[in-house]
């Protein structure tokens, strides 16, 4: 008994040195034996959060559960366009699914929960603009608000060009506006010419 305590115990310590979420395997990479992981999970000290993504059930509940999950699921993804606008509160949307970039080539992740629209954007698009940010304790990368209004543009066919320009009204209110990086980021998304108009007008 006083074994099994400990394994628990143990358990509990790998979970909090990983912000208190793991996925299956990095639990069993880390240490934890599958014996006392499916029962720390069947007694209820685990909670599942997403098909094969758990947490200690102990914790505060998620602050932003979708982007933990997907970056804890999809670790070589980037959260994109209407969700980075939503974190950055750079629109009204109230993001349905998560956003997300990957590399051309990236195979498409098969997540049941929460919904993923996918992206696919060149090597120098994918890797410019990203900042990591902590989020309940997983460190998430999200594209830098600048990034993050040049790519609207860039799919603004996909996400409507009135989120967008919006993006660039509430960056103008809210933000240290950054003209250079902004038109750095539209020069690697190739939008400068459509961008700098609603600049010009906006700031």
């Amino acid at each position: 008994m006083d074994n099994r305590i400990s394994q628990v115990e143990k358990a509990i310590a790998v979970f909090k040195k990983h912000g208190g979420i793991l996925r299956t395997a990095q639990a069993m990479r880390a240490g934890i034996h599958p014996t006392t992981f499916y029962a720390m999970r069947d007694s209820g000290a685990l909670e599942r959060v997403s098909r094969g993504v758990y947490r200690l059930a102990s914790d505060p509940p998620l602050g932003n559960p979708d982007l933990v999950t997907v970056a804890t699921r999809v670790p070589g993804g980037v959260i994109c366009l209407i969700s980075a606008l939503s974190f950055h509160e750079l629109t009204t949307q109230i993001p349905h699914e998560v956003h997300m970039a990957l590399p051309r080539g990236a195979e498409e992740p098969r997540i049941d929960h929460p919904p993923l629209r996918t992206y696919r954007v060149s090597k120098r698009a994918f890797t410019e603009g990203v900042e990591i940010h902590e989020i309940d304790g997983v460190k998430v990368k999200i594209y830098s608000p600048e990034k993050t209004i040049a790519d609207c543009f860039k799919f603004r066919g996909k996400i409507g060009l009135d989120t967008a320009v919006e993006a660039v009204r509430y960056y103008r209110e809210r933000q240290r506006i950054r003209v250079d990086q902004l038109m750095l980021y539209a020069s690697i998304c190739r939008v400068e010419k459509i961008i700098r108009p609603y600049l010009e007008a906006l700031l």
